[in-house]
């Protein structure tokens, strides 16, 4: 796939300050679910560089006796922003538990704390004072057996930040892979695939990809919903009643657009390489694929925010919490993506 994703360090800043270290843009890294492996994944960003200063939400207690437990010398320090942190410091803006946390023992009484730090992170961002948000994992069943409703960060995020739609696309292994329908079942996919959503949602992706990802004139392979592209109608008409026309109108208006493509043909390096992303229609169509190209190292980005927010491509992994043995790839691409379009949107 041409334009691939740049997991470098990426660019540097200096918007004229005198410390070079105060000048760097800051990002908030959420800390997630105290009882899986979002803690140990954070205090891996101690001694990786980045040319973000990196500030992790979460209880700082915590963060240091998951350190202790697993023997790191990570030095774990409140976060000041008058204040330059030295290589090896993991820089905490603490928010307290609302229970002691064991590694790999949920407990819903820390499900508003999960949402504290995510309140945080987002207030943080809409102030400016971050410049954008990195999120470990959490458990949904946690919050909402602490008594909230809560369908996933990309849920939460919109409806915190008054966004009517947003779009979620995963980045990894040469592929972005974006979604015309999330956490949907499957039998309800075709009926919310309609001629508004389809158009709101290119629209979202193409702006996107030009103002975070510097493409000036993305190419978006659209896929198909039913098998074959609907076969000229045997299999479906959705691509001819819905799709095609809606890719028709926007190609009008200067998009570059190809589809509505066979899915199962669509993910093929030949196919892939003449585009710089992928809209599937549904969940599973679209991700097995990028998931098996990247698991472990992707990312997880949330599109039509106000804000930058990139995450990790799994959950809490309770059972590898506090052993030392889980992979921080995932979260290292996820800063990384974070500052590549931090970088392009300033």
């Amino acid at each position: 796939m041409t334009g691939c994703v740049s997991c470098g360090t990426g660019p540097t800043w200096n918007i004229g300050l005198t410390s070079p270290e105060v000048a760097r843009p800051v990002l908030a890294i959420t800390s997630g679910e105290p009882a899986g492996v979002g803690p140990d994944l954070c205090l891996a960003l101690a001694d990786r560089p980045s040319p973000c200063r990196l500030v992790v939400l979460g209880d700082l207690r915590l963060l240091a006796t998951r350190a202790a437990m697993r023997g790191l010398s990570v030095q774990v320090v409140p976060y000041d922003p008058q204040v330059n942190p030295a290589q090896g410091v993991l820089e905490v803006l603490h928010l307290p538990l609302r229970e002691a946390a064991v590694p790999g023992r949920l407990d819903a009484r820390n499900g508003a704390y999960v949402l504290d730090i995510l309140d945080a992170a987002i207030a943080g961002c809409l102030a400016g004072r971050f410049a954008g948000m990195v999120t470990a994992p959490l458990h949904k069943g946690v919050i909402c057996d602490g008594g909230v409703p809560f369908t996933g960060h990309t849920e939460y995020l919109a409806e915190a930040t008054a966004t009517p739609r947003v779009v979620m696309m995963l980045v990894g292994g040469g592929l972005r892979v974006a979604l015309a329908t999330t956490h949907l079942p499957l039998a309800a996919v075709p009926a919310a695939i309609t001629p508004v959503v389809l158009t709101e949602t290119l629209h979202i992706l193409h702006r996107a990809l030009v103002e975070q990802f510097g493409l000036p004139m993305p190419r978006i392979l659209v896929a198909g919903l039913n098998p074959h592209a609907g076969e000229g109608g045997h299999l479906g008409r959705e691509e001819i009643e819905v799709i095609e026309p809606v890719l028709a109108r926007l190609r009008s208006e200067g998009m570059d657009l190809v589809g509505p493509l066979p899915a199962d043909t669509l993910f093929v390096p030949h196919t892939l390489e003449r585009g710089d992303a992928v809209l599937a229609m549904y969940h599973d169509q679209g991700l097995p694929v990028l998931k098996h190209a990247s698991f472990g190292g992707g990312v997880n980005v949330t599109l039509g925010l106000p804000i930058v927010r990139t995450s990790v491509d799994h959950g809490t992994a309770l059972d590898l919490a506090g052993t030392g043995r889980a992979d921080p790839g995932s979260l290292f691409a996820a800063v990384d993506l974070a500052v590549t379009m931090v970088g392009e949107r300033r």
